[in-house]
């Protein structure tokens, strides 16, 4: 099942889609049992927005559906959201894109949420998954395909595309952790 939602790149349009038109989250078919007939069921309540500066949007609401057969829920995020993370791709990102050009890292001062440790992970997991995901995303994006070595091919994919569009990609591929 794809867990993200492709087009809702900020908190404020998942805001607007899930008041206007939550029918966009709901899945194809439960992720449990694969039965068709989901209804929605909630909603459950996360806090998503960790942007620095600005005024907060916690609790964002994560609408809930629950199959008609199994009786589990799911749910699905916005591509703004990273599923089962802290913060959202976009801040992923600028740290991932520190460590690409070699910058110094960050020590989670104003301006730059993250601690180096939590970088440190996220660029530990591109490393351990990246053979995988560049097969995937050189497969659906042909200007990825001559990038030689694990720097050029993130650096490309973060100028083309940007970080959530492309785990936004590989998500309807696999499940990105």
């Amino acid at each position: 099942m794809q867990r993200i939602v492709a087009g809702i790149e900020t908190i404020e349009q998942h805001i607007e889609a899930v008041k206007q038109t939550p029918e966009v989250y709901r899945p194809p078919c439960c992720p449990h049992c694969g039965l068709k007939l989901l209804w929605r069921h909630g909603h459950y309540e996360r806090k998503a927005d960790r942007r620095v500066g600005q005024v907060s949007l916690n609790p964002v609401p994560i609408c809930r559906y629950c199959c008609s057969g199994c009786r589990r829920t799911c749910s699905r995020l916005p591509a703004c959201v990273a599923p089962r993370r802290w913060y959202d791709w976009s801040i992923q990102q600028d740290a991932l894109k520190r460590r690409l050009n070699e910058l110094p890292d960050s020590h989670g001062g104003h301006g730059h949420p993250a601690d180096r440790r939590t970088a440190g992970r996220w660029w530990d997991w591109l490393q351990k998954n990246s053979l995988l995901f560049e097969f995937h995303l050189r497969a659906r994006c042909a200007e990825l395909g001559r990038a030689a070595d694990f720097g050029t091919f993130w650096r490309r994919v973060v100028e083309s595309m940007g970080l959530a569009q492309a785990m936004t990609l590989l998500d309807q591929q696999m499940n990105v952790p």
